[in-house]
This record gives structure tokens, sequence and C-alpha cells, in this order.
């Protein structure tokens, strides 16, 4: 019994069954491979799904993104907070020297003193206490962008110099 169909072909039919078994081995290497990558996101999808339902998962992401919402606005909160605090302190007087010295030759222990009080801009005032056998006297004198409009001593010259050169943040 001759088969006319196999007899027209061009191919011999001896390699069409060949190439047809390769392509059958081929096929069933990516069916393995596939089988193997499916059970591997199945034991992950169990894990992630282990002890939850559909439902509560969905309420457990509504909750983590309801959180993350406050988080943000709380976020949003804080840095006006912390742009308002640089704010106040560029006001505040954070630049600050002492310098104790001797008023009088007679007088020893260095307690009297000149005192250097600045903002971010080099604007505050100097204390010079001068102390005395009669008492202690203190004059207050104002800086402005660091320079005074009153004359200073030496004292306070050196006290608001190391104020000017102190380093704020």
């Amino acid at each position: 019994m001759e088969n006319s169909i196999l007899n027209n072909m061009v191919i011999d039919p001896g390699i069409l069954m060949i190439l047809m078994l390769i392509l059958i081995v081929v096929l069933f290497v990516l069916q393995l491979r596939t089988t193997f990558r499916i059970n591997r996101f199945m034991v992950k999808y169990k894990s992630f799904m282990k002890g939850k339902d559909g439902v509560s998962l969905e309420k457990t992401i509504l909750r983590n993104v309801n959180e993350i919402d406050m988080l943000m606005e709380s976020s949003k909160n804080h840095m006006e907070q912390i742009r308002q605090l640089k704010e106040a302190q560029t006001k505040t007087l954070n630049k600050t020297a002492i310098v104790k010295y001797d008023a009088f030759q007679e007088m020893g222990g260095k307690l009297s003193f000149a005192l250097a009080m600045l903002d971010q801009e080099n604007s505050g005032f100097v204390i010079n206490a001068v102390h005395a056998r009669e008492g202690c006297y203190t004059y207050i004198k104002e800086i402005v962008k660091g320079e005074s409009y009153i004359i200073l001593g030496e004292e306070e010259k050196e006290a608001l110099r190391q104020a000017v050169n102190s380093y704020v943040d």
C-alpha cells in the first residue's frame, strides 16, 4: 500500500518525522520550564496570601495607604515647623563671646568682662561689666551688622570680633 501523500512530498518522510520529534522535545522542555515558573509563583503567592482572604488583604492595603497619606501630611507639617524654627533662629542671639579682664591695675582675678551677643546678621549688643572696689558698673552698647555707633574699648572690640567670627549653622 503506497501512500500518495508521502510520495509527493519534497522532503523525505523520515527527516520530517525527526524534525517533528525534535519539535516535540523542545516544546516539552519549554512546558517543563513554564511549569516550574508557575510552581515558584504559586509558592510565593500562597505565602503572600497566607491567613488572608481577598477582602482582608484589601483592607490591609487601604489602611497602609491611609497611614502613608497621614505620614506625608505630618511630614509637610514638620517641614513647615522646621522652616519657622530656622526663620526664628536668624533673629535669636546665637553668636556669643566673652572676654574677661582686669579693669584696674590694683584689682586682680579678672572680675570685669565684655560680653558680645549677636544674631546671624551680626546685630545685637555688647555688655561691659567693670568691677571696681566701690562696686560693679555695667554698660551696654548696640551693635548693628558688626559695627557700633559708640566707641568700643579694647576688650569690647575683642569680644565683638570673637562673636562675629563664631560659627553658627
